[in-house]
């Protein structure tokens, strides 16, 4: 299990304190994150022959695009401050709540919940199967124009709704996208081949399927909630107490209004966090929050 009451600033820099009372120490920290190698490169076509322009702005001598530092990057969606990009990454390496961080921060709640939607993005961005999942079948598409974080899916119906498979390998999980599974496809399976479906406010998972040790999707109002079976017996993944699906369920439990649309976005969350559990998160956090917003080709990418 993680742990849930670590000190605000578990995981990050010995000089944290230092960082979050200097504006510019705080922009130098983060800009090595978007700049590795130690020069820019152009956000829009990876370009390292950059010239400077006044007031802080740079220009690609390749496709003459004119940009800042953290344009095009996860980390320019939320107007925050350097020092408060630290902080929030802190706290949400913490677990602390939305609320807890706006008080704190002295932001909006909306402010906040921007930002924190843009490190889930980051995260997710970065795992192995990032290209499905910011594809149509998730609609995470919809929430992106260009590289600015936007609106959202149209409301889902069971037969748009994605499904997602756990899988268990050695002492990590990985949580798939099962192309061509939507809700509706779940429910035919327990109606007509008898698969065990389990379910606790709008999540919904399964027995054992296949190599998976389990099925799992975010339901609506839209789905025949009333034609699961009861069984005797528990799904696969209670009856062996799978450790990624305790704390899975316990957190998932603890956010609110978790909506089908953005699913996704909780489950890489929660892999993220259990593979590396046993190491430091923060500055990983913070590089995938300040690596270029992927191009998609998707609708709603703009």
């Amino acid at each position: 299990m993680l742990r849930q009451d670590r000190d605000t600033t578990a995981d990050a820099p010995s000089d944290l304190e230092r960082l979050l009372n200097d504006e510019d120490a705080a922009r130098e920290y983060l800009l090595r994150f978007c700049q590795p190698d130690g020069y820019p490169v152009c956000p829009r076509c990876g370009e390292d022959r950059i010239y400077t322009l006044s007031g802080g702005r740079l220009r690609c001598s390749g496709c003459k695009y004119t940009f800042q530092p953290f344009s095009g990057r996860w980390i320019n969606n939320g107007a925050l401050t350097a020092v408060q990009w630290l902080q929030l990454t802190a706290m949400f390496v913490r677990e602390d709540s939305p609320h807890r961080i706006k008080d704190a921060l002295n932001l909006s709640y909306n402010t906040v919940y921007k930002a924190l939607t843009a490190i889930r993005f980051a995260i997710l961005a970065h795992s192995a199967d990032a290209p499905q999942l910011l594809g149509p079948e998730t609609g995470l598409s919809h929430y992106l124009k260009g590289n600015r974080l936007t609106g959202g899916p149209k409301r889902m119906r069971q037969d748009t709704i994605p499904v997602f498979g756990l899988l268990r390998q050695g002492d990590l999980a990985f949580v798939d996208l099962m192309p061509g599974f939507q809700a509706e496809t779940v429910f035919h399976f327990h109606l007509n081949f008898h698969l065990k479906l389990q379910r606790s406010g709008n999540l919904v998972y399964t027995d054992k399927y296949r190599d998976y040790a389990a099925l799992i999707f975010c339901g609506n109002d839209t789905l025949p909630y009333g034609v699961i079976r009861r069984s005797d017996s528990p799904p696969h993944i209670d009856e062996i107490k799978d450790d990624f699906w305790l704390m899975a369920k316990d957190r998932l439990r603890s956010f609110r209004g978790i909506s089908c649309q953005r699913f996704a976005l909780y489950l890489k969350e929660l892999e993220f966090r259990f593979n590396n559990q046993h190491r430091s998160i923060f500055e990983p956090v913070l590089a995938g929050l300040c690596a270029v917003v992927p191009a998609l080709d998707a609708p709603g990418s703009g």
